[in-house]
């Protein structure tokens, strides 16, 4: 059984573990994984029991600062610790591929491990194939250095480039503006889902929503909860108001990441109300698919795996594309496509008040369920793995062995706008004044 490596790093949120952990559950099905966690642990979260779990001390961001938590060690020391421990299970496990989960088109500011880390395996063991795992919409625009610097790492160090998205909905000449300059191969490969871990007729409704099904049931959530405040907020402000016009109940999922003040400002906030019996807040839920494919509405951010989420189950959906910053498109572009094509209702952050959610939630609830018209590629988790053990193993010895100028087997095409061509080896990439080159890509 092939051996892969799953390098994955979530600074914010926890979309990039969750996206990653579904493609995960798959590849366990035809390959020893051995995933490595970069970011801070989530209780309850769980991964596939087969995969061996490598865990780094813990990093992730606070207004653009790195931070260890409660850790004994400085930012530097936990960066030095964790750039040597990737080098050192590496060479113990000599995997024969190597995941990086948005690393080169984000990830930026962990060059001090990426970087080391790539150049010692090409290095070192030049038979391993190197895979970038990328969503549907990146979302950043990039300056002229920026996309030089991701060219040239793509092109000197990965043979892959795993494009989580149907191309009917998003290309990667869409996402990439110098999709060209990329000599990596470029697979499509479908949507990357959530499993759904219960059959339909056994919800139990009643131990989800309570005894009262006359009333709608109202879904609220904003993934990891680092962003999202402002619409937890501005929801129980609105549930005033919306108690006159219908009977409902709201279940409001804050996120593992969610500042515990924030959280408490919140269930502040429902108490202050005069109906608040049906406000219930939690912080994480391991049914959110199972709360979404029996709410009548699910209000929500526009994550690529919440959305992911809303178009597999068919719920009713309003959402608010917030970003990470200022600068981050990756919500709203997704969100304004969907919208386009009838999947969502949306409220731009800048129109967020309580009397106009109010209105927007009413409407949305007049309109019928249906996404029938719909057809994506839901399949990507599973295609991923398919393409990979198609593609590892019609590696020939020879073409293990050394590097030929030659075309390699016919891949698995997935997709639309598939691209396989051999991926350029020469030279190393030169990062000049990489310190300045790392802002921003990291969401």
């Amino acid at each position: 059984m092939k051996k892969i490596m799953f390098y994955c790093q979530y600074l914010s949120g926890m979309g990039h573990l969750v996206r990653s952990t579904e493609i995960v559950r798959q590849l366990v099905k035809d390959f020893k994984v051995y995933f490595i966690n970069g970011g801070p642990n989530i209780e309850g979260f769980e991964m596939p029991p087969e995969v061996e779990i490598i865990k780094l001390p813990a990093l992730w961001l606070e207004n653009g600062q790195f931070t260890v938590g409660n850790s004994y060690m400085s930012v530097e020391e936990v960066k030095e610790f964790r750039k040597n421990l990737l080098i050192s299970e590496f060479d113990r496990i000599q995997p024969d591929c190597l995941i990086t989960e948005f690393f080169p088109f984000g990830r930026h500011k962990l060059f001090f491990e990426l970087i080391p880390f790539v150049k010692h395996i090409k290095s070192n063991s030049p038979n391993t194939k190197i895979a970038c795992s990328l969503r549907d919409v990146i979302g950043k625009e990039t300056n002229v250095e920026e996309e030089e610097i991701i060219c040239n790492l793509m092109n000197c160090y990965f043979d892959l480039l795993l494009f989580h998205s149907d191309p009917s909905f998003q290309t990667f000449t869409e996402s990439f503006s110098r999709h060209q300059d990329i000599k990596s191969n470029i697979i499509h490969t479908g949507f990357v889902t959530q499993t759904f871990t219960f059959n339909e007729n056994d919800i139990d409704i009643k131990q989800l929503w309570g005894t009262n099904n006359y009333r709608k049931k109202i879904l609220v959530s904003v993934g990891g909860g680092r962003i999202g405040y402002e619409l937890l907020e501005t929801v129980i402000e609105a549930s005033s108001i919306l108690k006159t016009a219908i009977p409902n109940v709201i279940k409001i999922f804050t996120g593992p990441f969610m500042p515990e003040e924030k959280v408490e400002q919140l269930k502040q906030a429902a108490s202050n109300q005069d109906h608040q019996d049906n406000i219930y807040i939690e912080r994480y839920t391991l049914q959110l698919l199972a709360y979404m494919k029996t709410a009548d509405i699910s209000i929500s951010l526009s994550g690529y795996n919440t959305t992911m989420n809303i178009l597999s189950t068919g719920v009713r959906a309003l959402v608010v594309p917030i970003g990470h910053e200022t600068q981050d498109k990756e919500q709203l572009i997704r969100t304004q496509k969907l919208e386009q094509m009838g999947a969502i209702d949306f409220i731009h952050p800048d129109n967020l008040t309580p009397g106009h959610l109010v209105e927007k939630i009413l409407d949305c609830l007049s309109k019928p369920v249906t996404n029938s018209d719909l057809v994506f590629d839901m399949n990507g988790a599973e295609n991923t793995k398919n393409f990979l053990k198609e593609f590892l193993d019609s590696l020939t010895p020879l073409q293990t062995m050394t590097i030929l100028n030659t075309s390699p087997p016919t891949p698995l095409l997935i997709g639309e706008g598939s691209k396989y061509t051999p991926p350029s080896k020469s030279g190393g990439v030169q990062l000049a004044n990489t310190q300045t080159q790392t802002q921003g890509r990291d969401n």
